[in-house]
């Protein structure tokens, strides 16, 4: 939400301590932040919220200007080629022919122009110039002066193809989303369809967090989080989901760092209860990093048995050891490895088996502004082929009876419902399992749950696109004595082998 008034400067430096010495920060507005963040995007190829995080830590702006900023830079960037379209209309030359501040503090400011009601056209214009003459030459000042004017007096005569005429092209440039995106879509869902899933990926993605059952109720962590001063809502599918609204940041809050929840999405949560390991059971999580659903996996067993997650980056290793030791949690061992190529010693012994696959994310881009422009459609067959080699690799380690999840954050069906039906093709042994019992029944919009199958959308139900899919290797269900629970342990640490 934005402020009352979104023109407003910071007032007060932050002052930024280091050894032996004090950096006094300059007073930078907000529409200064939000360039800086377009720029390092663009220029450096920063991910925008990690650029956001950057900048506002770097920066510390009061609450308006905080919010103010991230809906510039965010805003910006979800409408890129709306903005584009838009801006070709009133300049000459490309705007590749412009310097990346140029380009950008024009994008900010039509922004501003054509969905910011509440910023008058003329402070759209005067900051845009006033950026100009910091990061530009007196001839950008009055380029970009004149283009935003002109913008300013023309804007009501803007028009989009029509949806009758031309249903890709409008709702491409209405909704900012790639074409590529758009035309699957349309496919699938329709012009109707489409067009709330766009509004839906605009929308920015609520804060949700995961309770610690662990240490606290989800009621309990209600009342201590207002008690903090949030504004907190349950989620309506997870039972340990929580919303909130009004803090600074995760670290300035004492309920995160006593470890009593953890950030995670409800569609997220629900891949750990479609698992629902038992307290005991040997569990892989073949692609476990950073461990949200690895954390949520071991709370669903009480903190009883082993968990073992797999990554193949080592370096993120070290993330899920500090979520476990934040949590209190000491059952999550990790391991360095690719998950097409487990070793022979984990096969046939998992009881539960999750893998949570590498894929295109076309379910998370509200929360992800610049996501959208960087897919890239022919990276599908290569990233379809990597999630058949994982599920392929993690399959073996399960055990007759245990129970193998799919999963993935993503819409397309190659990813998802199509990528477990040529798996079973190839392994008989394997059925997918009734999903009833374990997930909310008001989720099943496509009555897919009997089947052992869930895609959730966006714009259904209101939370990330998600995909889900369980399976049961069939075989006697009677639990093996687990030797490698015996020999590895239940302490949490990092190995690399």
């Amino acid at each position: 939400m934005l402020g009352k008034n979104p023109d407003s400067v910071i007032l007060i430096q932050w002052v930024q301590f280091v050894p032996e010495r004090v950096i006094l920060l300059p007073q930078v507005s907000a529409r200064e932040l939000a360039l800086r963040i377009l720029i390092a995007v663009e220029e450096e190829g920063a991910y925008a919220n990690i650029a956001l995080h950057r900048i506002l830590e770097k920066y510390r702006p009061g609450k308006l200007d905080r919010a103010f900023t991230t809906e510039l830079a965010y805003g910006t960037l979800r409408s890129l080629n709306t903005l584009d379209w838009i801006l070709a209309r009133f300049v000459k030359k490309p705007l590749e022919s412009q310097t990346a501040a140029v380009r950008n503090i024009l994008r900010l400011g039509v922004y501003q122009l054509i969905f910011m009601d509440r910023v008058p056209p003329s402070a759209a214009c005067n900051e845009g110039a006033e950026l100009a003459r910091k990061h530009g030459h007196p001839g950008s000042v009055k380029f970009v002066n004149g283009v935003l004017r002109s913008v300013s007096r023309q804007c009501g005569e803007i028009s989009y193809p029509t949806l009758l005429e031309n249903p890709l092209e409008h709702i491409s440039l209405r909704y900012s989303h790639p074409a590529w995106m758009v035309k699957r879509w349309l496919e699938e869902f329709g012009p109707e369809g489409t067009i709330a899933l766009c509004c839906a990926n605009n929308k920015p993605a609520p804060n949700t967090i995961r309770t610690n059952t662990l240490k606290i109720t989800r009621s309990d962590l209600a009342e201590r989080l207002k008690a903090e001063g949030l504004l907190v809502s349950e989620t309506v599918y997870a039972p340990e989901g929580l919303k909130i609204e009004g803090f600074y940041s995760l670290g300035s809050l004492a309920s995160f760092r006593e470890g009593l929840f953890q950030v995670q999405d409800e569609s997220s949560m629900l891949a750990g209860r479609a698992l629902m390991p038992s307290p005991g059971s040997f569990v892989l999580d073949a692609c476990s990093a950073p461990g949200g659903k690895t954390t949520h996996l071991a709370q669903l067993m009480e903190n009883r048995g082993l968990i073992l997650g797999v990554d193949i980056h080592p370096h993120k290793l070290s993330l899920i050891e500090e979520n476990c030791l934040r949590l209190g949690i000491d059952i999550v061992q990790g391991r360095t490895g690719d998950a097409r190529t487990l070793p022979e010693e984990l096969y046939n012994l998992a009881d539960f088996v999750l893998v949570d696959a590498p894929c295109s994310g076309l379910g998370v881009l509200k929360r992800r502004p610049d996501a959208r422009w960087r897919k890239n459609p022919d990276e599908l067959p290569a990233l379809v082929k990597l999630q058949a080699e994982i599920l392929e690799g993690a399959s073996r380690c399960v055990r007759d009876g245990g129970v193998l999840v799919y999963s993935t954050c993503t819409l397309i069906r190659e990813e998802n419902a199509g990528q477990v039906e040529n798996f079973l093709a190839g392994h008989p042994d394997f059925a997918l399992e009734d999903l009833r019992a374990y997930l909310p029944g008001a989720l099943d919009q496509e009555g897919t749950l009997a089947g052992g199958q869930l895609q959730i959308y966006p714009h259904l139900h209101g939370m990330d696109g998600f995909f889900i899919a369980r399976m049961r290797k069939k075989g006697s269900d009677k639990r093996m004595e687990n030797s490698f629970i015996r020999k590895e342990g239940s302490s949490t640490s990092a190995r690399q082998d």
